[in-house]
């Protein structure tokens, strides 16, 4: 299985924004109670200090962690959702390539047809819409922790263009890059 790089803070805007797109990628474990969560759990949200956060199921439950009642994550488990989560995981640590949908599928050992269908089935979107998403997460969280300009940043997570940046970075965001970060400046919660 494929492991993913994602900082602390990174997994914790996530669990925070309930992002579904990173079900399966890592889990998010409560000191306190014992349970662990997929990252889209709806349940109240803890402290940070009491969170750990582990990449695989396994890992968790090892470490003395139960499946929370309320988001399953021990549920949907076949050997088609581990195919798609081996390929979320393989797009976000390779992000900032240039990937396109034959070279995913040759990583994965099927068809690029199979991957994408599979894909949608199973995500209700394409390897390319969560590639963008991931992207623009990535750039997102660099707006707001750096000082780098827009440029920098839609070439360090992997936009070819910066047209193709602004624009996936507004459909997903609802505004602009240089918005989002006088926003995240201004609110640092976001």
């Amino acid at each position: 299985m494929a492991t993913i790089n994602l900082s602390f803070e990174e997994m914790w805007e996530k669990i925070i924004a309930c992002d579904s797109a990173y079900d399966g990628l890592f889990y998010t474990a409560v000191k306190t109670t014992k349970i662990y969560c997929r990252p889209s759990c709806k349940a109240r949200k803890p402290k940070q200090v009491n969170v750990t956060f582990y990449l695989t199921m396994p890992e968790v439950e090892a470490a003395g962690y139960r499946p929370c009642k309320r988001c399953q994550p021990e549920r949907d488990r076949s050997p088609q959702m581990d195919l798609i989560t081996n390929v979320m995981a393989f797009l976000v640590e390779h992000h900032k390539q240039k990937l396109v949908l034959p070279d995913i599928a040759k990583q994965t050992g099927v068809s690029p047809f199979y991957l994408e269908r599979l894909f949608k089935q199973m995500t209700a979107e394409t390897p390319r819409t969560y590639l963008e998403k991931i992207r623009v997460d990535k750039a997102a969280h660099l707006l707001a922790h750096s000082e780098k300009t827009n440029l920098e940043i839609c070439y360090e997570v992997g936009f070819q263009s910066p047209s193709n940046f602004y624009r996936a970075f507004r459909r997903i965001k609802q505004c602009s890059p240089s918005e989002y970060r006088l926003m995240a400046h201004t609110n640092p919660k976001r």
